[in-house]
């Protein structure tokens, strides 16, 4: 059995069972695809654990994490100026960050051709919301390409990539949450690596590249004049797909919910005709109209917004067809994932002779089982900070500020750190603003240590500028833990090399930060301590709360053929059941009776020992 590196690397035709991030990266070495960014986001970091599975030396493209969504983009960007194909992927809200500059792209001739691969996440299985990034697409001027698996994810990524070299253009691969993780046997075309051309092929001739006022006309009339262009071209690809049942009830549908909607109708004898649309935007307007000219109700299915709904509804008007197009009907249409118990209710309810409902099994077992919500790995540096810090700092005069990362679960119970949160970033600037007109409750923010670099960078200037009276507290874990542990640029390492680390420390002085303290995060009472000294300051102050994410030093240390401390465990005699090890401190690895007595979990305990230090009674011991 091959590895994966090897199986990418597969020059002969073959098939295999991957994820669909991971035939994403297939069709890269594929396509000849020459440079490939990214920032790590959920769902999209399998493509880059494909891509590292290649040796450095016989990886046929240049791979690189960037420092956020928008530099990416930049990077991929100014290669496909060079006439590289280019590639930059990133989740659903990475795109956010991405906007500044992705809005442009279509604006602008990119003659090596440019795929941005967005991981969308209807359902926020790892987002702070489900925005449907269609309508980006919209305001962009840019394709989508929008697959329902991983042998789409592969095929129309190639299909993406002969569109954007073609018309030397964006385009989008709309992938979500399932169709990244999905796994299925997909049939992978040969290979054959040739010579790079590494000429320059920039030419500012083919530009104009800066955008002035008396360029942005002919500029926009020719991204709009390409939509056509597109439209025309997936059209004769042969890429849409209509299953005839010879049925006056049709469904238009596109990406994951086809999957959904083939569920549903498997076990039925009288189905509705299905058009599975490979391109949502620009909406093929030609087969649509052909679609609904034949059936007498239509069903459009889509997760999130209504876009694809709107614009069927305006074909028919400008059409004059009487087809009765069915959409959205309650706000649930708008939420959550469109799974093959939510296709089945929406059908049912749709057409209810033709659907029967269905049994309720879900709900019949959520009622057996406890809730469990997310929480931080035992051992972890950051519930040692959130311990101390909540003791140091009174709830009643304070307020704290939250961020992405691991750090943003000190929200939950018992630690309540962190009251309010928007994006990556942007808890300096939230704290800054809650700070001024307060003369009450002193403001404390925390930020991440690959979140400082990604977008908190700003924020800092901004409160040294201003002169705002801010506690800032950075929890440093040497890695992007939240996304699978990706380097950033204080690791010491990029995805490729070692290289110079950038320390957090040394940029703050370069600022001009003046109030500075650093200390290990197991070290809770001395933790505690230098916080409410950083708080005390009537000016802007910075904590570094540092320890080594713990779930990835344990899993370094079984790769070296190293084994972890033992696991603590409890004296009975001692432990005054005050339960502040589970109440308090909160590590999962303490496990509560009905009797109050408290025991180790054997298989979760790492042996760390930050409980220590928690315990009223000095129960757990070594």
């Amino acid at each position: 059995m091959k590895n994966m590196g090897e199986m990418l690397l597969t020059q002969a035709p073959f098939s295999e069972i991957v994820m669909g991030n991971t035939a994403l990266v297939r069709a890269m070495i594929e396509t000849g695809t020459r440079v490939v960014t990214s920032y790590p986001g959920s769902p999209t970091p399998e493509v880059a654990t494909a891509i590292e599975s290649i040796p450095l030396a016989e990886r046929p493209f240049y791979f690189e994490f960037s420092t956020n969504e928008k530099v990416a983009t930049e990077v991929a960007f100014g290669a496909s100026l060079n006439g590289h194909l280019a590639t930059v992927f990133f989740k659903s809200v990475g795109l956010n960050v991405a906007a500044d500059s992705f809005v442009q792209l279509s604006l602008l001739p990119l003659i090596g051709g440019l795929i941005v691969v967005l991981g969308d996440d209807p359902g926020a299985n790892s987002s702070q919301n489900e925005q449907d990034n269609r309508h980006y697409a919209y305001m962009s001027y840019t394709p989508i390409l929008e697959p329902a698996n991983p042998t789409e994810a592969y095929t129309y990524y190639k299909e993406a990539a002969e569109l954007a070299r073609i018309m030397g253009k964006a385009v989008i691969l709309r992938l979500t949450t399932h169709v990244c993780h999905a796994k299925e046997r997909v049939v992978f075309a040969g290979w054959s690596p040739t010579q790079p051309d590494n000429t320059p092929r920039f030419d500012p001739a083919n530009g104009p590249y800066i955008p002035l006022v008396a360029a942005v006309y002919p500029k926009k009339r020719k991204a709009l004049n390409d939509l056509q262009l597109v439209e025309q071209w997936v059209d004769k690809r042969d890429l849409h797909r209509i299953h005839n049942h010879g049925s006056p009830l049709g469904i238009i549908v596109s990406g994951m919910v086809y999957l959904s909607v083939q569920d549903v109708l498997a076990p039925l004898a009288d189905k509705p005709d299905i058009l599975k649309l490979a391109m949502p935007y620009p909406v093929p307007s030609r087969i649509i109209t052909e679609f609904l000219a034949t059936h007498q109700e239509v069903k459009v299915l889509e997760e999130l917004d209504d876009t694809l709904e709107k614009e069927v509804k305006t074909l028919a008007f400008d059409h004059r067809l009487t087809t009765r197009i069915i959409g959205k009907a309650a706000v649930e249409d708008w939420i959550g994932e469109y799974t093959p118990d939510k296709v089945h209710d929406l059908l049912h309810q749709t057409w209810p002779e033709r659907i029967p409902a269905r049994k309720n099994y879900a709900e019949d077992t959520a009622k057996l089982l406890p809730p469990r919500p997310p929480q931080m790995c035992p051992g972890c540096g950051h519930r040692s900070a959130f311990h101390a810090i909540k003791q140091a700092l009174p709830a009643d005069r304070t307020i704290t500020v939250a961020d992405i990362g691991c750090h943003t679960l000190g929200f939950q119970e018992p630690y309540r750190m962190g009251e309010v949160l928007l994006c990556m970033g942007a808890s300096p600037g939230i704290g800054s603003g809650l700070s001024l007109l307060n003369d009450a409750r002193k403001v404390v923010a925390f930020l991440g240590d690959s979140t400082f670099f990604h977008a908190g960078i700003p924020g800092i200037i901004n409160a040294l500028f201003n002169q705002h009276n801010l506690t800032l507290i950075i929890m440093e874990n040497g890695t992007t833990a939240m996304t699978g542990h990706q380097d950033h640029a204080a690791s010491g390492r990029n995805f490729n090399e070692v290289v110079e680390a950038i320390p957090i420390r040394q940029v703050l002085e370069g600022l001009g930060v003046k109030h500075i303290f650093e200390i290990d995060t197991y070290r809770q009472r001395e933790l505690g301590a230098m916080v409410r000294d950083a708080v005390a300051l009537d000016t802007f102050s910075v904590v570094i709360a540092r320890h080594p994410c713990m779930l990835l030093f344990t899993r370094n240390l079984r790769r070296k053929g190293g084994t972890a401390p033992h696991p603590v465990s409890i004296d009975q005699e001692k432990c005054k059941r005050i339960h502040a090890c589970i109440q308090d401190f909160g590590c999962p690895s303490f496990l509560r009776a009905s009797d109050g007595t408290v025991t180790v979990n054997r298989e979760l305990c790492i042996g760390d020992g930050s409980c220590l230090q928690t315990c009223p009674s000095k129960a757990i011991t070594r």
